[in-house]
């Protein structure tokens, strides 16, 4: 495995397949947005409701940019959709200003979430993974995405292909942002890439291969592309111990 850190374990049997790092507490960065999902579902608030994008949800932590400008408006339902599918930034800071008690409670709530999941080595400081202080393991990203998957419609928008989004006059094409998603030859279930300079490129999966659902964790990989070929040599690997 190229990437730095990675886990593999059998979600039905918990049995580890593969582990490398899979104890070092790192940064997670937009893998975060599983987190921030699990806590928009949890709250039950009208799906419907639309959200204003604000100057409190531009980034300036690490200076990213949106295609998400200041006053659109989305529903929540959108809002979430795009957080998920195409990692939108501003779309999942605006979640977290709609909560109950603001951005704060927000932020507690993903820290209570984790910790009720039992992810003991896990941090969340904002709900969209720019900076460094959201932090994790392998091992607890394990129980992140299998605690997602629970959710139909976390399942449903990480695993969507394409999304467009209409904005007044304007239609904006979204796609996602992991290139295994869509492909005949993968059966993904609940998946989220994340980037940062200090997280690296980064995926969690939860799929389906060989007769066997696989949660799939690889952290700090070296270039877009290593995480995927990470993935693709574990069912490589799997499929030539079934025909053994």
């Amino acid at each position: 495995m190229k990437s730095k850190i990675a886990l593999v374990v059998d979600a039905n049997t918990s049995e580890e397949l593969l582990a490398k790092g899979a104890d070092r507490v790192v940064p997670i960065a937009s893998i975060t947005k599983l987190m921030t999902a699990m806590v928009v579902l949890d709250a039950t608030l009208p799906m419907g409701e639309m959200l204003k994008i604000s100057d409190d949800d531009r980034d300036l932590v690490m200076g990213t940019i949106s295609r998400l400008r200041i006053g659109w408006a989305l529903s929540r339902e959108d809002m979430l959709h795009l957080a998920l599918m195409s990692s939108e930034n501003r779309a999942a800071a605006a979640l977290s200003r709609y909560y109950r008690g603001g951005r704060p409670a927000f932020i507690e709530a993903m820290n209570a979430k984790a910790a009720e999941l039992g992810m003991t080595q896990t941090h969340f400081v904002n709900p969209n993974g720019l900076t460094n202080e959201n932090v994790s393991t392998a091992f607890d990203l394990a129980k992140l995405v299998h605690a997602a998957d629970q959710y139909p419609l976390i399942r449903e928008f990480t695993t969507d292909p394409r999304h467009d989004i209409r904005i007044g006059q304007y239609i904006l094409p979204y796609i996602n942002t992991n290139r295994l998603v869509g492909r005949p030859d993968w059966n993904i279930e609940v998946q989220k890439t994340g980037f940062t300079n200090e997280a690296g490129d980064c995926v969690v999966m939860r799929v389906n291969a060989e007769g066997r659902s696989l949660i799939m964790i690889f952290l700090d990989a070296n270039g877009k592309l290593t995480r995927f070929a990470d993935a693709r040599r574990v069912l490589m690997q799997l499929a030539r111990a079934e025909k053994k």
